[in-house]
């Protein structure tokens, strides 16, 4: 009997063992998916290289150095809540709404970038031409999943007609921004966040302030038609292309929509 009793226990202690692995393996994929497309995955990255640094410095007795890196990671601790401070709003939000078992919406795979650029390039000539306020953002390589959690999906075909509808005036969706990710409009009516840079130019309003804002805290591309003059801009990395006509629209987005290598690609946004 004691015998029997022990095997059973053991099995009881098996099963919720296994239970237990599959509840944290399972709460630990799903908060994966909730930052995957967020600019915390970036920080991770930057997380582990500290982690890897440190233990190379220790083992080749890189002594004042490991000390720095220490003394580094101690102060993330405090930092971290912080800096992943939009990421845990988000997952409590969701928590509390019932949508952490969702599946997130991501683009994943390749798309036409020239069929996207020529619709873009068509969609702010159209705007301009009209005096249509737009500002459409270009998702890259840092996911902007925190955005178009502000705004309202819509996950569409990109198209020059469906980018003038949505920033048509007095309609539910043309204040704010519409958010692109690959060949897909992802979100319209989104908040970005203003730059707060004191080189913008003082004329520049609203709309501007956050395309520039946007691509200071992303890899993202702005593009920005002006209500009051129709003047088309770029933003890219904090820098703003101003007056460019269809071609020079077009010249820009291609090269950085296309797979980046080497060093940043700003300098083409000093080109005359």
């Amino acid at each position: 009997m004691l015998e029997r009793l022990k095997a059973l226990n053991l099995d009881l202690f098996n099963i919720t063992s296994i239970i237990d692995i599959l509840i944290v393996a399972f709460v630990l994929y799903r908060l994966a998916l909730l930052i995957r497309g967020t600019r915390a995955v970036q920080l991770l990255k930057g997380l582990v290289v500290l982690l890897v640094a440190t233990a190379l410095s220790s083992w080749l007795h890189l002594y004042t150095f490991h000390w720095l890196l220490q003394q580094v990671m101690t102060a993330l601790v405090v930092a971290l809540p912080i800096v992943f401070q939009p990421e845990l709003r988000r997952a409590l939000e969701k928590l509390g709404g019932g949508r952490f078992f969702a599946a997130p919406v991501i683009y994943q795979g390749d798309f036409d970038r020239s069929r996207t650029v020529s619709q873009l390039v068509r969609a702010a000539s159209l705007l301009s031409r009209q005096r249509t306020g737009a500002l459409i953002v270009l998702e890259r390589t840092t996911g902007l999943e925190e955005y178009t959690d502000t705004g309202i999906k819509i996950e569409g075909l990109i198209s020059a007609e469906l980018l003038m509808n949505i920033f048509v005036p007095k309609t539910p969706l043309h204040d704010g921004a519409v958010i692109v990710r690959g060949d897909r409009v992802a979100a319209a009516a989104c908040v970005l966040p203003l730059t707060e840079s004191a080189d913008v130019a003082r004329e520049l309003g609203t709309r501007h302030r956050a395309g520039i804002g946007i691509t200071e805290v992303s890899d993202a591309l702005a593009i920005i038609v002006s209500e009051e003059t129709g003047a088309i801009s770029l933003a890219v990395e904090g820098v703003l292309a101003r007056n460019l006509d269809e071609a020079a629209l077009a010249d820009r987005l291609s090269g950085a929509l296309e797979p980046r290598q080497g060093p940043s690609l700003a300098f083409l946004w000093q080109r005359k």
